[in-house]
This record gives C-alpha cells, structure tokens and sequence, in this order.
C-alpha cells in the first residue's frame, strides 16, 4: 500500500505554489500575503523572489518589486526587471509632467500606459487616481473638469471622509467659476485636515475673489461704474489661472465701460473673455452693444450672428440683428448734420449758423485745397439745402 504524501500546508514551496495559484485567479493580495510567507520561510530564494516581484508589479507597486529583485542572486535579468521598470518610467513621467506644470494629457497617457501593468482586476493605487484627477485639472477644460469631479465622486463613495477627493471637486468647482460650492468643499476638507495647505492657501484666494468680484457687482448696481471698473481689475490681479471666473469678471467690467461709453475699452474686455472662454455668450452680446454704441454695424452684426448660431433660442437676438443691420444702412447714407458738425436736434438758426461758418472755411475764393475743397463746398452746400427743407 502506497503511503499519503503529507502537504505541510507552512512550508515555503507550498506557500509559493498557493501564491501561483492565487496569481491565476486574479487574487493578488492574497497571492502577496501568502508569497510574502514563503519568503520568511525561505529567504534568499530566487524563484520566490520573482514570483514576489511580478505579484508588487501586478499591484502598482513597481518600486517594492524592483527592490526586490535587487535582492536575487544571481542578478535578475533585464527581461526580468521589464515589467516593474516600465510601470516605474510612466509613473515617474507622470509625476514629472505635473510638477512641472507641463499640462495634463502627457499625463493622462503615461498612466494609461503604467496601467497595462497591473493585475487583471486590480484597483489602481490611490495615488495614480489623484494623479489622473489632478491632470484632468490642468487640462482646465468643461470637459477635463467634469471627468476630474466623476473621479472625486467616485474616490468619495469609498471613502466619503477623503479630503483629497474633496480638494479635487472644489479645484473642480472653482476653476468652472462655481466659488460658493469651493468654498463649501474647502471648509469640509480642512475640517478633515486643518493643516491641509493647498486647501488653506486656495480658500483664501476664493474668498478674496468672490469678496472683491461681490464689491464690484454692489458699485455697479449702484452705478458707480469707475468703482466697479477698479474692482473687477483688482478681482483680475486674483487669481490669473481661473480662465472661468476671469471671463466673467471681464464681461463685468466690458459692461461698465459700456456704461460709460468706453467702447473701446468694452470692446477689449470682451475680446480677451472670449479668448478665455469661447463659448461665453454674454461677451459676445455685450461687444456687439460696444460696437454699436461706437457706431460699428459690421462688426456688431458679426457679433450678433456668432449669438444667433451658437444660441439660437436666446432672446430678441433676431431684432438685435435686424436693428444692427437697419443702422448699417443709414449709415451708409450721407449723414448731413455730421457733415456741418451739428447734432440731429438741431434747430433751423444752428443749421443756418452752421452752414454759413463751413460755407466760408470751404468757398473756392479761400480754399486752397483744390478739387477736394471745392468737393466739401458743394457737400456743405448739399446738406443746407437738405436740412433746411421741412420736408
């Protein structure tokens, strides 16, 4: 009779054998624990080194594995050392690109890649998962910004204690130009964390900007334009980076120049908004009001037609065209009173006052302008005639 072969269920090679074999059912921590076992069982074996390597790599723990590695003897091959170090490379270009502000898709790319690495079913480390989110804040885009707050929401339910995750939705917030919901989440994080730093030093930048950007609303409805116009510019000097919030300070302020008939300056303000955020409505309107009240129909047409394609339900916008369009053809008509330099509620004497002042700094006996003096005579000769006539 042939004698049972007892299984030591504590020795190292069945300890490495059960860590394979929780390796193929996609139980890595357990293949961890059981591996790790091994090895105190049997330390200095190679074969349980690099099963304990390929295990930390499968995990997203490429610097524990290469560690490891570093242990065998003899030395592990480049084939071996593969895997962890290009899981390594990507994360560590990640963290370089983000450190240096260099944007975010890099970013994006070299986790995807970092991610081949890990073990069929294995949850990302928390870190890499900040640092998606974090690159989706610095593409600073609707889009980015939505995916950077899906990911918050999700560390969140797992966690709904995380003040990381908080500090991720309120950058979210922040930077989409949504400073009440900020400040909510900021004070929630340092409640978790009081010496959280990025949370203090951000609360304080939204809670100067919302405090100067709320005087320079209460100045304008208050009518004190020039007030206003020095706060919103103070708002601006906040915070540069927040092309949300900064676009609508712009459109603020490009209102309270039009207000006081600075077309020029609105103008500006509007343009550089709408360079900020494209797709900004308000600024489009508000310029298009600058280029009609400085008389330019062209271009306050142009801008009403940018409303009307992107908006086509916004209010009254096909009578701000027409409007624009009915000036640009007047405008295109001899303006007589602006001829003789008169207003169009100009009384009979003033036109008479006003001709008779022209008729003399243009008649051909005194012009020394030539043809083109004798032009402007007969110009201002033109607009007597018409303007004197009642009808």
């Amino acid at each position: 009779m042939t004698a049972a072969i007892e299984i030591n269920p504590n020795s190292s090679a069945y300890l490495a054998n059960r860590a394979a074999a929780n390796i193929s059912a996609k139980q890595f921590l357990n293949a961890l624990e059981d591996i790790e076992r091994a090895n105190a069982l049997d330390p200095q074996n190679p074969k349980i080194y690099h099963r304990w390597a390929k295990i930390l790599t499968s995990l997203g723990r490429p610097n524990e594995a290469l560690d490891v590695l570093s242990r065998v003897e003899p030395p592990a091959t480049a084939t071996d050392r593969a895997p962890a170090e290009k899981m390594q490379r990507f994360i560590s270009q990640a963290e370089q690109t983000l450190a240096e502000d260099r944007g975010g898709s890099m970013a994006v790319f070299c986790l995807d890649q970092a991610r081949q690495g890990l073990g069929s079913g294995v949850k990302e480390p928390h870190k890499w998962t900040l640092m998606a989110a974090e690159a989706q804040l610095k593409m600073n885009n609707s889009n980015s910004l939505g995916k950077a707050q899906d990911i918050a929401i999700n560390l969140l339910r797992e966690n709904s204690q995380d003040p990381d995750a908080m500090m991720i939705r309120a950058r979210a917030f922040y930077a989409s130009g949504e400073t009440e919901q900020a400040l909510k989440l900021l004070k929630m994080c340092l409640g978790l964390d009081p010496d959280m730093k990025p949370a203090i030093k951000l609360l304080r930048i939204v809670q100067k900007l919302s405090r100067t950007k709320e005087e320079g609303n209460a100045a304008f409805k208050a009518k004190n334009y020039q007030r206003a116009i020095d706060l919103y510019s103070q708002a601006l000097e906040v915070d540069p980076t927040n092309k949300d919030m900064n676009a609508k300070i712009l459109g603020n302020r490009a209102q309270a120049y039009s207000n006081m008939k600075q077309w020029e300056s609105a103008v500006a303000d509007c343009t550089e908004a709408l360079r900020l955020d494209p797709s900004y409505t308000k600024a489009y309107k508000t310029r298009a009001k600058a280029h009609a009240g400085a008389e330019n129909w062209e271009e306050a047409i142009r801008d009403y037609k940018s409303v009307a394609e992107n908006n086509p339900s916004e209010p009254r916008i096909a009578e701000d065209i027409r409007k624009a369009e009915f000036e640009l053809k007047k405008s295109q008509r001899k303006d007589y009173y602006k001829i003789l330099g008169i207003g169009k509620d100009a009384s009979e004497q003033e036109i008479k006052k006003a001709y008779r002042k022209m008729a003399i700094q243009y008649h051909p006996d005194k012009n020394r302008d030539g043809e083109a003096g004798d032009e402007k005579f007969k110009e201002v000769g033109e607009a007597y005639e018409t303007l004197i006539d009642p009808q």
